[in-house]
């Protein structure tokens, strides 16, 4: 960030004041880390900080510290829409547009308090006073760590933030192993662990709580996987009636498109899922190397993302959709 836009966030922040932090719809790791660590950081300096999220997040991620003072927009509209009214302040992290917050972007779009955009996606839109907006980062809760400590207040990293800080970058870099995980991610992570963090207890409860149904939904995926190996590609799809058959909840889909990826050879994979309640079928797309799904993604799916993760929409079909995604591959071969 420029040193004045620094300055200006300083003389914001030197008084107590009503702050709103927004994360994305459909909120992950690193999206729920992100605020939660910005939350927990303002409430040092008796900021009146309230998280809001568009609509529920994963179940996985509840034992967050302070996620169970998280509102969500979807179950109360009018009430957040009020806090959000009388905000001095708002933050939006993890995101880059306001249509990523579904119907939350109409009430965005009317406050006249200043917006502070922390964010590591491509092109963002110019809706914020002041944007952090860098694409090299690997997660946007490694840009909070920079952004407190740029501010100033390194010093004032506790194990309540280092663990949300920690959460998002885990989840976001793919334990560690995606290419925008740097020396430096590592040493932050060290630094974070020193302060508290239960590095060995946090992949537990991320990934080690799986329901039977979520095994079986998973299990289903696999056996819809379709391989393309001239393209070096492949696909999944999951319909409404299976969600319906293993008793779907938010997040029992979270990381199911990354298996595509572990087939030797495979550098672009996808999975489709159907919701019929929001006549969508929504897509995640992977790759490794230098094939972007951000631009794949913004270009046939109304998408986009990172280089090598994005995600996109049809309102197409489902049939329809796989259909297209399989004329759209027969058009290139990967070298």
């Amino acid at each position: 960030m420029k040193a004045a836009d620094i300055l200006a966030i300083q003389t914001l922040l030197e008084s107590p004041k009503k702050i709103v932090i927004i994360p994305h719809r459909n909120p992950d790791g690193d999206a729920m880390g992100s605020t939660l660590a910005l939350f927990h950081y303002l409430k040092l300096y008796q900021h009146e900080a309230v998280v809001i999220s568009p609509n529920e997040f994963p179940d996985f991620l509840s034992w967050m510290p302070a996620a169970n003072e998280v509102l969500v927009y979807e179950k109360n509209k009018a009430h957040c829409s009020k806090i959000i009214q009388e905000a001095a302040l708002i933050f939006t992290l993890d995101f880059n547009a306001l249509h990523r917050t579904g119907e939350m972007e109409q009430v965005l779009k009317t406050v006249k308090a200043p917006f502070i955009l922390i964010d590591h996606h491509e092109k963002p839109d110019n809706f914020a006073e002041f944007t952090f907006s860098d694409t090299s980062y690997g997660s946007t809760c490694e840009m909070i760590y920079d952004f407190i400590e740029v501010l100033g207040d390194k010093a004032k990293l506790n194990t309540n933030i280092a663990t949300c800080i920690y959460t998002g970058i885990l989840t976001d870099s793919g334990s560690f192993r995606f290419p925008k995980t740097t020396g430096r991610t590592h040493r932050i992570v060290g630094e974070l662990i020193d302060l508290g963090v239960e590095n060995s207890k946090i992949p537990e409860l991320l990934f080690d709580n799986s329901s039977f149904d979520r095994l079986q939904l998973m299990g289903r995926a696999f056996q819809n996987m379709k391989v393309f190996p001239a393209q070096k590609a492949t696909y999944t799809y999951l319909t409404q009636a299976d969600l319906d058959e293993f008793h779907y909840q938010k997040g029992d889909t979270e990381g199911i498109v990354n298996y595509g990826l572990s087939i030797q050879g495979i550098l672009f994979t996808a999975i489709f899922i159907e919701h019929r309640d929001e006549n969508l079928v929504k897509i995640s797309f992977r790759s490794q190397g230098d094939f972007n799904v951000n631009e794949f993604a913004r270009a046939h799916f109304s998408g986009g993302g990172h280089i090598n993760a994005a995600g996109g929409k049809s309102e197409d079909s489902l049939p329809n959709t796989l259909k297209k995604f399989e004329e759209l591959l027969a058009q290139f071969t990967q070298s």
